[in-house]
């Protein structure tokens, strides 16, 4: 065989974290002739923890044929950079994966790292996803069933890993959106309604956005033939920073839009539950059920359903088919989860959602969406 190969890896989490599996494939550089297959589950993981896995596996493939020199490619972003010395390394659970896979690298000659679209390791994607579903069916796709063929041969899988199509009937290529809530503020650790105020982030604010910020770091979608994904937030001070971690960890731009922003919560901007409740005790009780009411002097949740609607219109209408991380506040993400789900308004009472928290929700060209994660917060952890 030839000392020159190329390492194809991917590896991807249903949950981040949740059930993971890895997929890496090794093929002759001058030919394309594929020399090695590796896969496997790997339980609860993270897709970051999944790529690495599947680096480590590809490149001890390679070294197991002898090979001297490696080109890796993989369409994490993320694992490139930091590989390639460029991106430190931060998140503790990644370091001892980097260090391994640094210490393989010392079987070759030279290594090389290339970030490629998805579209083009859709091999090593494959075998990930299968790694997934024998993992998800209890059958261990890095293993050989009885009849001598691989798992791949035996219980062929194709990926459906970012799609719904198949179980909702939705067609055509869906606008997803990543919703963050903004960090903290000194108006939220106070539990106040905080609507229109430009309140900026605290020191733990600025620190649970930078932590978001990695979130989005290699993801799907965030970087698409060298495109990134566009950052829209609501042009408060609050979100905008928040928006501008985003933008600086993926190399984007912020730019705003008005029918993100919070709630106009009128005369009880300022006030914790408490007080506005004592304050219009009839009031505040009939605008906790009826969504047509609005705060004295604000705005009604009625009013930000259309508000928001319209945004989402005119962002699809820019944007459509693409993935748009949105930065935005409490009722604004609630109301596009809420879309997705076409429910009714006691969503908004019953729905939590944490600071620097994330939500998924794709919306398809005819008219079907799908809600994909809600009050993710595990990279705060």
């Amino acid at each position: 065989m030839s000392s020159h190969v190329i390492v194809e890896a991917d590896g991807g989490s249903r949950g981040n974290p949740g059930p993971a599996g890895y997929g890496a494939v090794v093929k002759d550089a001058a030919t394309g002739e594929v020399l090695a297959e590796r896969q496997a589950g790997l339980g609860i993981a993270t897709n970051n923890v999944a790529e690495y896995s599947g680096l480590i596996a590809g490149l001890r493939a390679a070294a197991e044929l002898g090979a001297s020199i490696v080109d890796v490619r993989m369409d994490s972003k993320l694992a490139v950079e930091q590989m390639s010395g460029r991106w430190k390394i931060k998140h503790p659970a990644l370091k001892p994966l980097a260090t391994e896979a640094h210490e393989v690298e010392q079987s070759f000659d030279r290594v090389s790292y290339e970030w490629i679209p998805r579209a083009q390791n859709s091999h090593a994607d494959m075998l990930a996803n299968q790694a997934m579903d024998g993992q998800a069916s209890g059958l261990d796709p890095s293993k050989k069933p009885s009849g001598g063929n691989t798992f791949a041969e035996a219980a062929p899988v194709k990926s459906d890993r970012t799609s719904p199509i198949s179980w909702t009937g939705a067609k055509g290529t869906p606008t997803k959106l990543l919703l963050l809530r903004h960090g903290q503020t000194a108006m939220s650790v106070e539990r106040r309604y905080s609507g229109r105020t430009d309140v900026p982030l605290t020191e733990l604010g600025a620190r649970q956005a930078a932590a978001a910020a990695q979130r989005f770091v290699g993801m799907d979608g965030i970087v698409v033939d060298g495109e990134v994904a566009p950052i829209i937030a609501s042009p408060l001070t609050r979100t905008m920073q928040t928006a501008q971690a985003v933008a600086d960890a993926v190399g984007g731009r912020v730019e705003t839009h008005p029918g993100l922003l919070e709630t106009d919560f009128g005369e009880w901007e300022g006030l914790t539950f408490t007080e506005a409740s004592q304050r219009d005790p009839e009031l505040h009780r009939k605008w906790l059920s009826d969504s047509s009411m609005p705060a004295p002097g604000g705005e009604s949740f009625d009013a930000v359903h259309r508000r928001v609607g319209k945004a989402r219109d005119e962002l699809i209408a820019k944007y459509g088919g693409r993935t748009l991380v949105i930065v935005s506040h409490v009722t604004p993400i609630k109301t596009l989860l809420r879309m997705g789900l076409d429910a009714g308004p006691s969503l908004l009472f019953r729905l939590h959602l944490d600071l620097a928290s994330l939500s998924i929700v794709e919306f398809y060209p005819d008219g079907n969406a799908s809600v994909r994660l809600v009050n993710d917060i595990s990279h705060l952890a």
